[in-house]
């Protein structure tokens, strides 16, 4: 996402991981984790779906199975038959006041212990990157107001909910400076608590793992495209490296879409991402939404519970399994050469 002048690197032809220490001062600590690497049988293809103008971010899916879409700056609704439609409002709709990468995350309605409150279900909170940085929240209704704002002297480059309660159900989001990252933890009050300060450069479509992720269950899960690195964040603050997979790194071309394969998935899931037009830049875009369906997937290795990473250039994705001491790394999918993949890896059906 970064606009930097890095050149292109070549995918390795195998895949490989190092864990160890992330290098994050007294924030981090080292991994003990070992690994194994490879791929499913067959690789998987994303694939061009919707055409979406200025598509940028995805949401996880509503009650009703439609995706919220951040587009041009705009809010629009994905249907499951692929129709798409602006997000209707009562009083004041949600525009972009600027910045390139408002990235979004839907609540389910989580409630916070301790705030006697929780989260508006369906609401959409989205990065506030200019006049007043921080996050605007968008009700069910279409309505957005200021949620909160944020005193971080970097760029806020990533959000997600706290799904599993490991953070207390608390609104997550990623304000980078120079090669250091703050992470904020915003109760359904708009009270704003800090993780750390110190977590390395991240970026990008941050999620947090399911209980089923081994050692790192319940922790933000960030890539770095720069070093091409993924770390887990805990809610003490400390960071860990989970893989440094042998993919593309670098400014628009490293890991940068992060999502896991849910439960229930299957062959009746698909996996989708945003592809962003982007004029002038090695992997220019198509401005659609790609997608692959559940048995390409399954054929490629990917089970339930497994974490998805994607390259924004390109959409190479590996697919990570971790336990309490090993993380299983495999290449699963590739994506069209031009694509330039944003925000977040979601699944719908399943």
């Amino acid at each position: 996402m970064r606009r930097s002048l890095n050149l292109f690197v070549a995918l390795a032809s195998t895949l490989s991981l190092s864990l160890a220490g992330c290098g994050a001062g007294s924030s981090s600590s080292a991994s003990r984790a070992t690994t194994t690497t490879g791929s499913g049988s067959a690789i998987a293809l994303w694939r061009g779906a919707v055409a979406v103008r200025g598509v940028l971010d995805l949401s996880v899916p509503r009650a009703d199975g439609k995706i919220v879409v951040a587009s041009a700056g705009h809010l629009l609704v994905l249907s499951r038959s692929g129709a798409l439609q602006a997000l209707p409002a009562s009083r004041a709709g949600y525009v972009s006041p600027g910045g390139d990468e408002p990235y979004i995350a839907l609540s389910a309605g989580e409630r916070v212990p301790g705030a006697g409150c929780r989260f508006a279900p369906e609401a959409v909170y989205v990065l506030r990157l200019r006049h007043g940085a921080g996050v605007t929240v968008v009700d069910a209704a279409g309505d957005a107001r200021a949620f909160v704002r944020l005193s971080g002297s970097g760029v806020e480059d990533g959000i997600a909910f706290d799904t599993t309660g490991s953070f207390g159900h608390r609104l997550l989001v990623t304000d980078t400076s120079g090669s250091r990252t703050t992470v904020y933890a915003i109760d359904c009050r708009g009270v704003v608590s800090t993780i750390t300060t110190t977590a390395p450069r991240v970026e990008g479509g941050l999620v947090v793992a399911p209980t089923s992720f081994g050692r790192f269950a319940g922790d933000l899960i960030a890539p770095d495209e720069d070093s091409g690195r993924i770390y887990a964040i805990s809610p003490q603050g400390h960071t860990t490296l989970v893989a440094e997979p042998a993919l593309a790194r670098g400014g628009d071309i490293g890991v940068e879409s992060a999502g896991f394969a849910p439960a229930g998935f299957g062959p009746s899931s698909t996996a989708l991402v945003a592809d962003r037009l982007t004029p002038g830049n090695a992997h220019r875009g198509d401005d659609e939404i790609l997608r692959i369906d559940g048995p390409s997937l399954i054929a490629a290795g990917v089970r339930p519970g497994d974490l998805l990473v994607a390259t924004e250039g390109g959409g190479e994705t590996v697919a990570i399994t971790c336990t309490a001491v090993t993380c299983v790394a495999r290449h699963v999918a590739d994506g069209p050469a031009e694509a330039h993949v944003e925000g977040h890896l979601v699944f719908t059906g399943g």
